[in-house]
């Protein structure tokens, strides 16, 4: 009896065993088959890498600033009387702006002018007298220093009644209104900036590495972030004869039309100072490189050869494309476009999308499907 329980026992445990020897054989059975299966290709954009000529250009920063830009303060104290202009009002030169209360100088004024009235009829009469003898010599020096003394008080508190009153120095437009009607103002005071938006400056540094590539009428490209995707083009003006001690930069003004006055003083732009110096070379949309610490590298369209050298086919007879990844050297970025200095020759496909699936040698499939593109619209940096 003990020794058949202990037999069913056994063969139980047998079974058991065997359940999960073969558990674990179909499980390896399916594994292999997996990996035995290949696996599909990735689908991927490509474009071509081309050679063309590509013009040098110079990226840096700067500030816009006004042709004649200033701002109207007065020279001396007063209430303000009169106001002859508006926030924001295009103004032409000589325009009368501002007129402080001058009474008590222009009371001055006609005290100085009958002064000066009466010193010339007492000179025009010494002149005569002096010729009959009927007066002394110095009698008459007197009335002549009397008669340029009165004089220059009347130029004096003419000078003084001028300052009275602010008129525009240039044509241009006039900001926002600082004083009102009444308001007593001391000597400094700003009523109000005028800008002549007609041209503008553009200044900004560059490397003295650079200077010998720079000339006065060199094409300067110029974009601002209030209108996007547009430029403005200037062209130097003037460089500064001198080298900044503590930065080494040299400081470069360009000239630019704004006949619209969409540009305004005190701006940040970005510019592209156009180099003498044009090339050929390869080209690839930016997409295609992927930006790294250790370097800058894309995946190249290559076919997949066999160990006999030969190009594998796939059961269409086409070749099996794959993936190559490439270390390469690149340029200037611009316009959505990069210059390769190495690493690629022209006439090569390379990955513009697509390429976040890929590792060296997987195999592709080119696709025209746009929304892979629009997945890698900008470069990537891993």
């Amino acid at each position: 009896m003990l020794r058949r329980r202990m037999l069913i026992m056994l063969g139980v445990v047998l079974l058991v065993v065997l359940l999960l020897a073969g558990y674990k054989a179909f499980s390896i059975y399916k594994q292999i088959q997996t990996f035995s299966t290949p696996t599909p290709p990735v689908s991927v954009a490509v474009a071509k890498a081309t050679e063309q000529p590509w013009q040098s250009r110079l990226p840096t920063v700067g500030s816009l600033k006004a042709l004649q830009g200033v701002d109207l303060s007065l020279e001396i104290a007063g209430t303000v009387q009169k106001l002859q202009f508006e926030s924001g009002q295009k103004v032409k030169a000589g325009q009368p702006l501002l007129q402080l209360d001058s009474e008590v100088e222009s009371a001055l004024l006609e005290t100085a002018q009958a002064d000066l009235g009466l010193s010339q009829l007492d000179f025009g009469r010494g002149r005569q007298l002096v010729g009959s003898q009927a007066i002394s010599k110095g009698e008459f020096d007197r009335l002549a220093a009397q008669l340029k003394k009165n004089q220059a008080t009347v130029n004096q508190l003419k000078a003084s009644l001028a300052k009275k009153h602010i008129v525009a120095p240039f044509s241009g437009t006039i900001g926002i209104r600082q004083v009102d009607v009444g308001d007593y103002l001391a000597s400094g005071t700003v009523i109000a900036t005028l800008q002549d938006l007609s041209s503008l400056y553009v200044d900004f540094y560059v490397p003295e590495q650079a200077v010998p590539r720079l000339a006065v009428a060199q094409p300067v490209n110029v974009s601002v972030s209030a209108y996007p995707g547009q430029t403005f083009v200037g062209a130097i003006g003037a460089i500064n004869p001198k080298v900044e001690d503590t930065t080494r930069n040299v400081l470069v003004r360009a000239t630019l039309a704004n006949p619209d006055g969409k540009l305004l003083p005190g701006m940040f732009a970005n510019l592209q100072v156009v180099l003498p110096d044009v090339a050929a070379g390869i080209v690839v949309p930016e997409s295609a490189v992927t930006y790294t610490l250790y370097g800058n590298s894309m995946y190249v369209v290559t076919q997949k050869k066999a160990a006999d050298g030969s190009v594998e086919k796939d059961d269409k007879g086409q070749p099996v494309l794959i993936a190559e990844r490439r270390f390469v050297e690149t340029g200037e970025r611009r316009d959505g476009q990069v210059l390769v200095t190495k690493g690629v020759h022209s006439g090569e496909e390379v990955v513009i999308a697509g390429q976040l699936k890929l590792d060296n040698g997987t195999s592709i499939a080119i696709s025209d499907d746009k929304t892979l593109t629009e997945q890698n619209s900008l470069p990537r940096a891993d």
